[in-house]
């Protein structure tokens, strides 16, 4: 157990909207494994506050704001002087990392990856060229930014078991400064979700996700223009219904009742939502990390349809809780046979409550990243030299980024 004195700061992109996204869920749920160790926490985040944020602070966590290329978070992080430093995103780690590195020397710096952005893009690049994506495209600058952020830091956690292999031996990163933390479910979350409504008195298709991420509004067009027209046909009296956080305009206006497509807007409670849905889909087309859409599906027992950059990493050897098909045509005969089908959709329901139980369960995770978090403070010098290339990335961006931040602070002055 780590002692109760020690402080951890976290940098957030944004503060935590875990009812918004995957990525808030992630942040929270690295909140309460730092928590359970001890903890003391400080959440600080250059973002403005949003009605949408959890309220953090009820749950004994300290809110502060900080400000990008200003000296004022020296002061901050000095008189703090917490001994891990968790940065959200390799963004974070750019902006304030040679900060931290400068000020606080000594503070394990832990880099939570959320997805690998440079795969993320690499695909979407591809699909927007219409090209199958190879590996050769990952070569990009952003991954020169991302991979910097990794060597540069103690420890980065990692989402999915493909980003890992990727890591490990696509770019030989060194394996010992890479963790994989997959999302992760409470034991009793999962025993709730047993006492469900059953296949005949649930109705209707859904689709959830944040319309502030790429990926999700591919898919929604994905479903309007492509996939649902040919589901509708067959299940005439079935309907879509769409949530999503941050819906645009654009969103809205896909909205159609008479062709059973129904925008929705966010879902205050997305077990609620999703639980009384027969079917989940989700056809993305690019992406990365683990998909927290397809993950809530299985816990409230609803089987779903997506394809093979959907279901990445999220199931190892077992059996899908529904179907994966990259086919306009497979995608929507699996759809219709999953929604009309007791059996099947038994099956996959079963097959999905079997991946949380095997590969989600946060007991699975909990006490190895603890051991792995006293480790890394018991032998940081060490870790650092086996690292060098690291330290080597540190020295120079502190020299490169600090005197970029420097101007650009006294450019705001004047």
């Amino acid at each position: 157990m780590i002692e109760k004195s020690k402080h951890l700061l976290i940098i957030g992109f944004v503060f935590p909207e875990p009812a918004s996204s995957a990525a808030g869920t992630r942040m929270m749920q690295l909140i309460d494994l730092f928590k359970s160790q001890g903890f003391q926490i400080t959440f600080a985040s250059p973002a403005s506050d949003s009605e949408f944020a959890c309220d953090i602070e009820n749950i004994g966590i300290k809110k502060v704001s900080i400000i990008l290329n200003d000296a004022s978070f020296d002061d901050f992080v000095i008189e703090l002087n917490p001994e891990i430093v968790l940065f959200d995103r390799f963004m974070m780690e750019e902006q304030f990392g040679w900060r931290v590195s400068e000020n606080c020397p000594n503070a394990t710096r832990i880099l939570d990856t959320e997805d690998l952005h440079c795969l993320r893009l690499a695909r979407q690049n591809a699909w927007k060229l219409k090209v199958p994506f190879e590996n050769g495209m990952l070569y990009s600058e952003v991954a020169k930014r991302e991979l910097a952020s990794i060597l540069r830091c103690d420890l980065s956690l990692i989402i999915s078991e493909f980003e890992m292999d990727i890591l490990q031996n696509v770019f030989q990163i060194p394996p010992f400064i890479l963790h994989y933390l997959p999302l992760f479910i409470d034991e009793q979350l999962l025993n709730k979700s047993h006492d469900l409504p059953t296949f005949d008195e649930r109705k209707h298709f859904i689709f959830i996700g944040n319309f502030l991420h790429e990926p999700n509004w591919n898919a929604v067009l994905y479903l309007k223009e492509s996939i649902w027209p040919k589901i509708r046909e067959k299940l005439p009296e079935s309907e879509l219904h769409i949530y999503g956080a941050y819906s645009s305009q654009k969103v809205l206006n896909l909205h159609n009742q008479s062709q059973g497509f129904i925008v929705k807007n966010r879902a205050e409670e997305v077990y609620e939502v999703m639980k009384t849905a027969k079917v989940c889909l989700a056809p993305l087309r690019f992406g990365a990390g683990i998909k927290g859409k397809l993950l809530d599906a299985m816990i409230a027992g609803t089987p779903n349809g997506t394809t093979s950059i959907g279901a990445e990493s999220m199931h190892g050897k077992l059996p899908w809780s529904g179907f994966v098909s990259d086919d306009i045509d497979d995608f929507v005969a699996n759809a219709v046979e999953l929604y009309t089908n007791k059996i099947s959709w038994k099956q996959a329901q079963t097959n999905g409550f079997e991946i949380c139980d095997k590969r989600y369960l946060k007991k699975i995770f909990e006490s190895d990243f603890g051991e792995l978090i006293n480790q890394i403070e018991k032998n940081k010098t060490q870790r650092r030299q086996n690292n060098f290339i690291g330290e080597i990335l540190k020295h120079h961006t502190v020299s490169s980024t600090k005197y970029m931040s420097k101007w650009i602070e006294e450019k705001n002055k004047k």
